[in-house]
């Protein structure tokens, strides 16, 4: 079995900075899990807490049902690829995948078969004579890649594998990734501060800030149901319009104060949220996301409007995404934790809309908003009103 468990896990350095903090996270037998947030969140220190690279300051940890705090990395029975390949140049590309058995005296036919398989795998055969300097970016990560498979560990565990590779290339390792992985069913843990890398990879997601899990699901669900603002901003792209609001209850459905703009809340979003009823003539954060705000010039279909001026246009063929100055201030996760008021007299929304719009920078535009879709949060906490 190679499940994973970090139960409280605390990393604080000798100069008092906390890196990671109460850190709780099961990892499946063969799941494929995602640590993902901004530089500077403690993804990658607790990567290498359960790698052995670095010590464990409190909480437990066990690997396959062993306590590993005080083993060394080699007695963890685990593989690591790192984001800098890690590749011997004076040695071939079977040498390279092949040292970790031969340091541990492995028969020489066992070495052969294991290279061989994983070579097939990741189709190097063809390059197994060559040397690293002589291979592409993808090609050497490859080689990494196979590095950790021969040894049959009980978990991989890859710390940003594709950061050095150019866009297109990394689309393309990041589905070999996922085919090898499911293939070999070996349980994964994955660093990447790339949220789309996240989203497209992970069975489930944990998102980190400042050192503490704020939110681990699957990829949809961190979309659609965020628990706080941090995860309701960071996962999309676009990011989702985090907007100051008040709140007013009514028969039937409530309302939405946004600057000058007025929008409904249906029932079925009030219903869903039965702690909204205490919030009434409250402030709040509301949150929509780029793609339920359209382009109303040639109707609303009845749904509410949100009127502001055109900053930039960005034309990306398949959709336009619009930038809208509003009346409305802007909420973001850093003012919540660090208290401090943000821009109190507008903000600058984005809507994701059909590409032949007429609409450009300086127009006014009447955007449509799909108000089933909004999310609504605690000023104060943060914390989704539930």
């Amino acid at each position: 079995m190679g499940n994973i468990t970090l139960n409280k896990i605390e990393k604080v350095y000798d100069n008092g900075f906390h890196a990671v903090n109460d850190l709780s996270l099961d990892v499946n037998d063969g799941e494929f899990l995602v640590l993902v947030g901004p530089s500077g969140c403690g993804k990658s220190t607790a990567l290498r807490m359960i790698a052995g690279l670095e010590s464990i300051s409190g909480g437990e940890m066990t690997i396959g049902g062993r306590v590993v705090n005080d083993l060394d990395p080699k007695d963890r029975d685990i593989a690591m690829v790192f984001q800098s390949y890690a590749l011997y140049p004076h040695l071939t590309v079977r040498d390279n995948i092949a040292f970790a058995l031969k340091l541990k005296k492995m028969p020489k036919d066992e070495i052969n078969k294991r290279v061989d398989e994983a070579a097939q795998i990741l189709e190097l055969t063809e390059y197994l004579d060559r040397k690293p300097g002589r291979l592409s970016g993808g090609q050497r990560q490859r080689v990494a890649m196979g590095r950790a498979i021969v040894r049959q560990p009980q978990a991989f565990l890859m710390d940003e594998p594709l950061s050095n590779l150019d866009a297109k290339l990394r689309v393309q390792m990041r589905a070999e990734i996922l085919r090898l992985q499911r293939a070999l069913n070996v349980t994964t843990v994955y660093v990447t501060h790339d949220q789309i890398e996240a989203m497209t990879m992970g069975d489930r997601v944990a998102v980190l800030s400042r050192g503490v899990l704020k939110q681990v699901d699957t990829p949809q669900n961190l979309y659609d149901f965020p628990d706080n603002i941090f995860v309701a901003t960071f996962i999309g792209s676009p990011q989702m319009n985090m907007l100051k609001g008040t709140y007013h209850a009514g028969e039937g459905g409530g309302t939405l104060t946004l600057g000058s703009n007025t929008v409904s809340v249906p029932q079925s979003v009030i219903a869903a949220r039965p702690s909204l009823a205490g919030y009434d003539g409250r402030l709040l954060a509301v949150g929509i996301r780029p793609e339920h705000l359209a382009d109303a010039s040639k109707g609303t279909d009845g749904r509410s409007i949100i009127e502001g001026e055109v900053t930039t246009r960005e034309g990306l063929g398949s959709e336009v995404l619009l930038h809208v100055s509003i009346d409305a201030p802007k909420v973001t996760a850093e003012d919540i934790e660090s208290e401090t008021p943000g821009d109190e007299s507008h903000s600058v929304i984005v809507a994701r809309v059909e590409p032949h719009t007429a609409l450009k920078s300086g127009d006014r535009a009447v955007l449509a908003a799909a108000t089933e879709n909004l999310q609504l949060f605690d000023l104060e906490s943060g914390q989704a009103i539930r």
